[in-house]
């Protein structure tokens, strides 16, 4: 059948999108060098691990593509192989053989996502530091703005109407402290033993003027009133950092001081999630039954679960005390150029929508 809308079709069409796009693509070469520049300056190897992998991560709604392995012979593995949604396990990995600094420019691949500011094949960032703090990530961030907005030719970013001055110093905001100004809501007194207390949440959500489902959990609620009451007020003007997760909001990350937050944070500017980093969880035992509980509630949500890696879990015993974080690279490319969209700094997004 032929295509309805030739002009959709045409090689003019194309070449005139692309011509549309490439300032910004530019841009985002130069942000690529100016970022691998500051990280070898720094110290860090650049890595390159596979992108298959036997198990794709152990997030509850991360959502992975399968696929089998097969041999000469036309055998198919009795497992299926995975696209990673992030390279953490290969990289915690290399930490536990003795690297100290390590950084990934990362393909990676997660399904189920796709819109304005999620592609199902996308870049990230990812780099460690071992033994060092986490307060070290922190740093790392505010200065690989100010690299990313020099080498765009910009001082600020911006997002769909809002802007953040790139070389400001960044805000750091307890999450708590974050639900209390934004939402009018006490985070700490629904926190308790395991998953905190539903009700008490529940009543401060609705308070707040957040739906609330009946078969909410209090993770659900949790992320609802974050995104809709706290995220777009993140980022205005300087960046924000976003600190002390709750623990149970925390599957990789290690228990703070108070142990009902961890030390994990989130790097914020334009209302735009750009970052994800914390100090690493080093004990597998406890690792392993947050990843079990992880795949529990995939499998109640969704009908499937991943499997662990166990060489990844068997590494945690030698791997030393560090700190990760993983940026994404095109949300950070389409804020130092002003893009309103992720494909539209994406030399060949992907078609058919």
């Amino acid at each position: 059948m032929a295509d309805k809308n030739p002009k959709k079709s045409s090689p003019f069409w194309a070449a005139h999108v692309h011509a549309d796009r490439r300032p910004a693509l530019l841009a985002r070469g130069r942000v690529v060098a100016a970022l691998r520049a500051w990280f070898a300056a720094n110290g860090f190897i650049e890595v390159e691990t596979g992108a298959l992998a036997v198990s794709p991560g152990n997030e509850t709604h991360l959502h992975a593509f399968a696929t089998a392995l097969v041999g000469p012979d036309g055998t198919v593995a009795p497992s299926p192989l995975y696209l990673r949604t992030s390279p953490e396990f290969a990289c915690k990995k290399l930490l536990a053989a003795g690297e100290s600094r390590i950084v990934e420019f990362a393909r990676v691949f997660r399904n189920r996502e796709r819109g304005a500011l999620h592609a199902p094949e996308f870049t990230l960032v990812e780099w460690y530091r071992a033994g060092e703090s986490y307060g070290s990530l922190m740093a790392d961030c505010a200065a690989l703005l100010r690299e990313a907005a020099q080498a765009a030719g910009t001082w600020h970013f911006s997002f769909r109407g809002r802007s953040a001055d790139a070389f400001a110093e960044p805000e750091r905001l307890a999450v708590a402290e974050a639900f209390g100004r934004f939402a009018g809501i006490d985070l700490l007194a629904t926190l308790g033993e395991g998953e905190g207390d539903r009700a008490a949440l529940a009543r401060a959500a609705l308070a707040a003027g957040v739906r609330i489902a009946e078969d909410d959990t209090w993770g659900d609620m949790f992320s609802r009133v974050l995104v809709e009451r706290i995220e777009p007020k993140l980022g205005i003007g300087r960046a924000t950092i976003l600190d002390e997760y709750p623990a149970t909001q925390a599957a990789l990350a290690r228990p703070s001081s108070d142990p009902r937050v961890a030390e994990r944070f989130e790097l914020y500017v334009c209302g735009v999630e750009l970052a994800n980093g914390f100090a690493e969880l080093t004990d597998p035992v406890e690792q392993r039954r947050r990843l079990d509980a992880e795949m529990a509630e995939k499998a109640r949500r969704y009908g499937e679960r991943y499997p662990l890696d166990e060489d990844f879990l068997a590494a945690l015993a030698q791997m030393p005390d560090a700190c990760g974080i993983a940026l994404g690279l095109d949300r950070l490319v389409m804020l130092a150029t002003g893009a309103s969209r992720i494909d539209q700094v994406l030399w060949a997004p992907l078609g058919g929508q």
